[in-house]
């Protein structure tokens, strides 16, 4: 029986017709592998994965193959934006099965949880380079039968390695790379944003930007970093890694150019093939990017894809009370990137005499570029501002490729990746003056609040709106990384909309962060709450991926927030957070981007600002110029150091509590910024 169809993730969901008896992950699974003696087949995947569809269309929907996975297993399904804890646990074994993870992930466990055997996709005919789905599960029958011995030994040896990776994760680190034990000798956040420039510029593409080859990320954490650099010593060819990135990205096919937005990641060096999903963390992350590079270089076309990409999550991606959806799959009609492609021929169809100026503008071939189709993109990089005709056309075609079948939507909402994007947006709002996008912030900081928040403070990690069949609901109890993202949300919501409630609820969540995550033992937050499921070990993020860790979002938020309240606790636990990894992120930036960001913000000092009463004209000179370790308290007073003695219409730049010449035009504010000691 598959026991799918009571869930509320999409992803879980799309598998309750399978014929495979799917149980969802908890006791009941776990019950039957034990009364059955049979070992546990986990299957861990997300609803815009395109080759989780693949593997599910091949082997979970035929009828052969689920009834030898009935026969031989007990089968369990996971959403792992659900079940992070779960998919950070079993893909760490899975890597050290076989040396690379990604998903789907396939994991045979025994009974009680602990892994013997993993790996991703396996394909339905087996190939040279990768034995077929059939083939694995009778191997796995044969040593379960036959050397059960073994199968034990090698789980015991797997969880072990896991349990000592998460208790004592800096001995762990320091096996990245033969030159951890070097120091990095730095002293000041200046040196340390230049070191680690140094070191992203060994990885770094000088003719694609970005780093590495195929195939490329956008590494947005990692820019970031430069960003960093370029503000402290002005270096142009800092700058400009991030600029020729920035052009090269937005120019390239993984820029949605009709619809705004950004896909997962490019298949190519040359950023014109995406992986068609989607996601709403990367459009967070790469909405404060963009307009990041647009505060120091006021180059119009930043600003121009900041306000698509935001435009593209609020038009495509937000619940009419106010969330933010999930993904768009990179299939529709069961074909990958489908929605996206055109043929010169549908082109002409919609645009008649104005085809020519369009295709030549998006590099619209007959042969096309993709599967004799085209994605559009930018052949002249960083060619982005449109003439009048070319907006006109562009509207034009995406009003018809709005009338295409959709891919499909991941509409539940994560309180994680609904923080990203809160945090953006508040910046977004704050720099551009845009009140509808501060109106939007406050209508997703209300939506948090009011759907995935406990009567009791608990906070939960998924919400899934309703239907016939279902009420809406929130689930799963919130993780560490969920509660950073929402700490720093709220704090730069506070910071934007002048609303001390705000300012309020961050200290609430960043108590619950201190309260139900920390480890008392070695410092730090552990993935999962002391109220949560017991797993095999209990995790703790400390590199950063595709999102900030758990504990590098804390340390940041936490040192913001501290620095407003002066709630000397959260500066005291980001300094212990920072404390895990000493000079180990300045040495290995790629995985370290937002603890660079903390320890920039820690060494360098943090700059507070206080505006009384309402001075729009001093907050817009502030939020102009990209100032990233400065805090704002204006607007409504609440219980900090930094209202103590304030007058009204009044801007006072302050270190450490300790303040210039109160200022009240423009020039005196903005010359008191530039004299603000640099520790």
């Amino acid at each position: 029986m598959n026991r799918l169809g009571d869930e509320t993730s999409p992803y879980l969901r799309q598998h309750a017709n399978n014929p495979v008896n799917w149980y969802p992950w908890g006791k009941e699974a776990f019950a039957a592998a034990n009364a059955s003696d049979k070992p546990i087949l986990l299957s861990v995947g997300y609803s815009a994965c395109h080759w989780c569809h693949v593997m599910a269309h091949e082997s979970f929907e035929d009828p052969a193959t689920a009834e030898l996975m009935n026969k031989l297993f007990i089968n369990i399904k996971v959403d792992r934006e659900e079940r992070p804890d779960v998919d950070t646990i079993y893909m760490q074994a899975v890597q050290s099965f076989s040396g690379r993870g990604g998903w789907p992930m396939t994991v045979f466990m025994t009974p009680d949880g602990r892994p013997f055997y993993g790996g991703t996709y396996y394909p339905k005919v087996s190939h040279p380079q990768m034995p077929s789905f059939t083939e694995i599960m009778h191997r796995i029958q044969d040593v379960w039968a036959n050397r059960r011995t073994d199968v034990y030994t090698q789980a015991d040896a797997i969880t072990q390695s896991l349990h000592h990776a998460a208790q004592d994760n800096p001995t762990h680190l320091s096996r990245l790379s033969p030159n951890l034990g070097e120091t990095a000798k730095q002293t000041n956040g200046a040196q340390d944003m230049a070191a680690a420039a140094s070191a992203l510029r060994k990885q770094y593409d000088a003719a694609w930007g970005g780093f590495g080859s195929a195939p490329k990320f956008p590494q947005t954490m990692c820019h970031e970093v430069l960003l960093r650099c370029y503000l402290h010593n002005g270096d142009q060819d800092v700058l400009n890694m991030t600029i020729n990135s920035l052009d090269a990205m937005a120019s390239g096919g993984i820029y949605d150019h009709l619809g705004g937005g950004f896909s997962r990641y490019a298949v190519d060096a040359q950023w014109i093939i995406p992986h068609f999903e989607k996601m709403l963390y990367d459009n967070a992350l790469l909405t404060r990017l963009y307009l990041h590079a647009w505060q120091i270089t006021q180059h119009p076309r930043f600003r121009q894809v900041t306000n698509e990409t935001v435009s593209f999550v609020l038009h495509d991606l937000r619940h009419p009370d106010g969330g933010f959806y999930s993904a768009l799959d990179a299939d529709s009609e069961g074909e990958e990137g489908k929605f996206y492609l055109w043929t010169p021929h549908q082109i002409v169809s919609v645009l008649g005499d104005n085809a020519a100026e369009f295709m030549a503008w998006y590099g619209v071939t007959d042969d096309g570029n993709f599967e004799g189709q085209n994605i559009l993109w930018r052949p002249v990089r960083g060619d982005l501002l449109r003439s009048d005709s070319i907006s006109k056309s562009r509207e034009r075609l995406l009003e018809a490729r709005n009338q295409r079948i959709w891919p499909g939507l991941d509409d539940k909402v994560l309180l994680e990746w609904n923080g990203l994007m809160l945090s953006a947006l508040a910046e977004a709002a704050s720099a551009t003056g845009n009140q509808q996008w501060l109106e939007a912030a406050v209508q997703n900081g209300l939506f948090l609040l009011d759907q995935m928040r406990r009567n009791d403070g608990r906070w939960l990690r998924s919400w899934q709106a309703g239907d016939t069949t279902r009420p809406a609901q929130a689930r799963h109890l919130a993780y560490a990384a969920d509660y950073a993202a929402v700490t720093d949300a709220f704090t730069r919501l506070g910071e934007v909309s002048g609303q001390s409630r705000w300012i309020h609820e961050a200290t609430l969540v960043a108590d619950g962060l201190l309260e139900l995550f920390w480890d008392d033992t070695h410092g730090g937050v552990f993935t999962t709450g002391h109220d949560a499921e017991k797993l095999i070990c209990r995790p703790k993020e400390l590199i950063d991926n595709a999102m900030p860790s758990a504990n590098s979002a804390a340390a940041v938020a936490l040192l913001r927030l501290g620095t407003l309240t002066g709630r000397q606790h959260y500066l005291d636990r980001a300094q212990d957070i920072l404390a895990l990894l000493d000079d180990t992120a300045v040495l290995h930036p790629n995985g370290f981007g937002r603890w660079l960001e903390a320890r920039d913000m820690s060494l360098s000092g943090i700059t507070e600002i206080v505006i009384g009463g309402d001075r729009p004209d001093l907050r817009k000179a502030l939020w102009c110029k990209h100032r990233p370790n400065t805090v704002l308290a204006w607007g409504e007073p609440y219980n900090s150091p930094l209202w103590e003695g304030r007058t009204e219409s009044l801007g006072y730049v302050c270190r450490n509590y300790t303040c210039q010449t109160p200022a009240n035009t423009i020039t005196e504010f903005l010359a008191n910024l530039d004299e603000v000691p640099q520790n």
